[in-house]
């Protein structure tokens, strides 16, 4: 289908709502205290509405979006699997040897959880803020550098 001729591109975002968009996709891993997953598909949404009217936002969202389904999703799926595996195998020793390393991986999520609210803070003061082994990754994903 092809754009008719009257279509105009998307306006660009001003820099100060590009700094709110930003610390906004960021906050998006609050949504997982009360519904458990949907932090993510807030970031995916702001992606996609967004993309094409700025890369600041663009790449904060995407950035947000990836980082939460690593440190939420998959950080919430290695706890139950820790503490399923503890709780099964404490029937025996090794299950009580279990709990401390189970209530480590536990605080995975609640890291996730911190260090999104400090790219919101930082997105929200104009810094450019990159969640360490995430950040870089992104960026050239979605430059294709």
């Amino acid at each position: 289908m092809e754009a008719s001729p009257n279509t105009l591109p998307p306006a660009p975002l001003s820099p100060s709502d590009e700094r709110t968009w930003a610390m906004m996709a960021h906050l998006s891993v609050l949504a997982n205290l009360v519904t458990g997953f949907l932090g993510p598909v807030a970031a995916l949404i702001i992606y996609l509405v967004f993309k094409e009217r700025s890369r600041y936002v663009a790449y904060h969202s995407m950035q947000s979006f990836v980082f939460q389904m690593i440190g939420w999703v998959g950080g919430g799926a290695l706890t139950g699997i820790a503490w399923a595996f503890t709780g099964i195998s404490s029937m025996a020793l090794i299950g009580l040897l279990c709990i401390p390393f189970a209530c480590l991986i536990s605080l995975i999520p609640l890291g996730a959880l911190i260090y999104g609210i400090i790219g919101a803070i930082q997105c929200s003061q104009g810094q450019d803020f990159r969640y360490w082994l995430v950040g870089d990754w992104v960026r050239s994903t979605l430059t294709g550098t």
